[in-house]
């Protein structure tokens, strides 16, 4: 395959959009439509299903993704250490982040040890939402700003660095999206999209309760790998998702509704590593996530910072 090619099936598999892929790729949508029509001609079957308002992808582009995503991620990380080295830089330090909100702090924490550590480069890329621990346990990642709790006897992790209120995503044409909030009860209302991964217990937990504080059942909605892929469902009545405040803000769409978690305990991001990786450059950034965290929370009153 030509690299056009795969950075193309990459990036629409993770927007499943093609517009948004043409703008991140600086392409035409009509460029970006030849080149998955020229690999799905080299495959001989279609790895996306398009209709006049959706994306999403086959089987056959499932299956491709799965094999082909983690060894472009090793390319590019090799071309990084390559780059790095030429560079004199003594430290790449990959690091995850779960959503743009952690995504935000990595970026600007990275900004400040690019001017007090020199010799510290920080590489960034986001944590797949069905795969939470396994590019950190594999080594891709050297360390990872996501949700807490993390309870894996294999890895470490700093204290809470940031919390922030959760808000129930509905369509815009449920019944609950004409009210201002809703409680945890409401969601004996509306099917919870789930989460499909090897994901632990506890982890699908806090985000696909399923019962509510009072014991009422909860349903299931359809299962999905990736935010875009929910807030479609979201917004065609196929289920609601929990999800961090800023979701709103970084998500915001037509046929989609936020509505506040009055009595849901916050959302708690901190820092995660592989339990021997906890020292030297780890500590550099932990220090200086720690900072930028307190700053979003100082301009954002849905977060706060524990003590």
């Amino acid at each position: 395959m030509e690299r056009d090619e795969i950075e193309c099936f990459l990036l629409l598999a993770e927007e499943l959009h093609f517009g948004r892929t043409a703008d991140r790729m600086r392409l035409s949508k009509a460029r970006v439509s030849q080149l998955v029509a020229r690999l799905e001609r080299r495959v001989g079957a279609p790895l996306f299903v398009r209709t006049s308002r959706r994306v999403a992808l086959t089987p056959l582009g499932r299956q491709l993704h799965a094999d082909l995503e983690p060894h472009h991620r090793a390319m590019e990380a090799a071309l990084a250490r390559a780059v790095a080295t030429a560079r004199g830089i003594d430290v790449v330090l990959h690091v995850g982040f779960a959503n743009p909100l952690t995504g935000e702090i990595a970026l600007k924490a990275a900004e400040t040890l690019r001017v007090s550590h020199p010799g510290l480069t920080v590489e960034i890329c986001e944590v797949p939402l069905s795969d939470p621990y396994g590019q950190l346990r594999s080594g891709d990642f050297d360390v990872q700003l996501q949700e807490f709790p993390v309870r894996e006897h294999d890895l470490g992790g700093g204290p809470t660095l940031l919390t922030e209120e959760r808000v129930l995503t509905v369509s815009s044409t449920h019944p609950l999206a004409t009210r201002d909030s809703v409680s945890l009860e409401d969601l004996a209302d509306v099917p919870l999209l789930t989460i499909e991964g090897e994901l632990p217990d506890y982890w699908l937990k806090e985000r696909v309760p399923t019962h509510t504080p009072s014991g009422r059942p909860i349903a299931r909605g359809p299962a999905v790998t990736q935010m875009q892929e929910a807030l479609m469902l979201v917004a065609a009545g196929k289920g609601a998702l929990l999800a961090p405040a800023h979701t709103a803000t970084y998500y915001a769409r037509p046929g989609v509704a936020y509505l506040p978690l009055v009595d849901a305990e916050p959302v708690g991001y901190g820092l995660v590593w592989r339990a021997e990786n906890g020292a030297g450059a780890v500590e550099a950034f932990a220090g200086a996530a720690r900072a930028v965290a307190r700053e979003v929370a100082l301009g954002d009153p849905r977060t706060g910072v524990p003590g």
